[in-house]
């Protein structure tokens, strides 16, 4: 990846990545759910590497189990 690439999306960007609203991510990160973030002073950001693991383990084949890594 070029360093003028970006690794982290922010709050606002995941939450319109996945249909949810911010409040929810908020939510998740009370509940200590969703992928990991970082907190730098007062901002969230979502490293991409860490997105795509959570999605990947979301990952399901059916509506009974989940898809193997």
């Amino acid at each position: 990846m070029a360093p003028h690439e970006r690794r982290v999306l922010s709050e606002t960007e995941l939450a319109q990545r996945w249909g949810v609203s911010p409040k929810t991510l908020q939510r998740w990160r009370t509940e200590g759910r969703g992928p990991k973030y970082l907190k730098l002073s007062k901002r969230v950001t979502y490293p991409l590497e860490a997105i795509t693991e959570y999605e990947h383990d979301a990952l399901h084949v059916s509506t009974s189990e989940r898809a193997v890594r």
